[in-house]
Formats: C-alpha cells, structure tokens, sequence
C-alpha cells in the first residue's frame, strides 16, 4: 500500500493486516503485538519519511510468520537506541517497542534517501489447525 505521509493511514493500515491475520485464525495476542510493531514503524515514517508526500507498507503471511516493510524517503535512520530513553522523554521509544514484540527487526538504510523497517514475527493460532500450511497472498 502506498500511503499519505500523514497519521490517517495508519487505522487503515492496521485494519488490513488485522483482519487478513483474523482471518487465518492467528492469535489475538499476536495480532496485537504486530499490529503494535506496525504502528510504531508507520509512525516513524509519517514523521521522517520527508521530503516525500508518501510511505509504503508491503505485508505478507505464510509459512508460519508474518512479514511487513515500511518503507520510507526520509534521511534515513542514524542507528539503533541501546536503552529505553529517560521516562520524562515524551519521544524515542518506538524502535525499542517494536524490537521487543516482533521476533526479528532489521533496517535498510540509505542515507539521505530513506530507511525500510523490516519486522518479522512467528505467527500463533487460536485454533488447533495451526500445524496446517497457511498463507495468504502479499498486500
């Protein structure tokens, strides 16, 4: 999904990719933890994804794991914070979230042309047909 540079896609985003991991029968708990992560990206990306009016957000399902990317024109992300900041900051937390509810967090970076999140997350079942092959096609 190609997306406005503005926080009024990301409802729809979660929407989305919600109700296609609902419809596999994925855990809620799972749902909420990705959901969480993707947020999190999106936001950063509405953020500093500038100078562009855009961001992008590519998901796919199967094989057991949920994929997403988040892909922005921004300046790219300097480096990965090593510790939560202060509790007063009313920023910065949003890597440090998404890096403890995802299994797998990795970053292309360009600089001065834009920063891809890449979150990867092994998929529960709310049902006891978990072990079947699931996967749906790429968003």
């Amino acid at each position: 999904m190609a997306l406005p540079r503005d926080a009024i896609g990301i409802p729809m985003v979660r929407r989305v990719l919600g109700d296609a991991m609902r419809s596999l029968s994925v855990s809620e708990t799972c749902i909420s933890d990705m959901l969480l992560a993707v947020s999190e990206a999106c936001s950063n990306a509405v953020r500093h994804g500038g100078p562009a009016n855009r961001y992008e957000v590519s998901a796919a399902i199967g094989y057991g794991r949920c994929d997403v990317k988040v892909a922005d024109s921004g300046a790219g992300l300097p480096s990965m914070p090593l510790h939560y900041p202060p509790p007063e900051t009313e920023n910065g937390r949003g890597l440090l979230i998404m890096r403890s509810v995802v299994d797998e967090i990795s970053f292309g970076i360009t600089p001065g042309r834009g920063t891809t999140v890449h979150l990867r997350k092994r998929l529960a079942w709310d049902d006891e047909e978990g072990a079947r092959p699931r996967e749906l096609a790429a968003v």
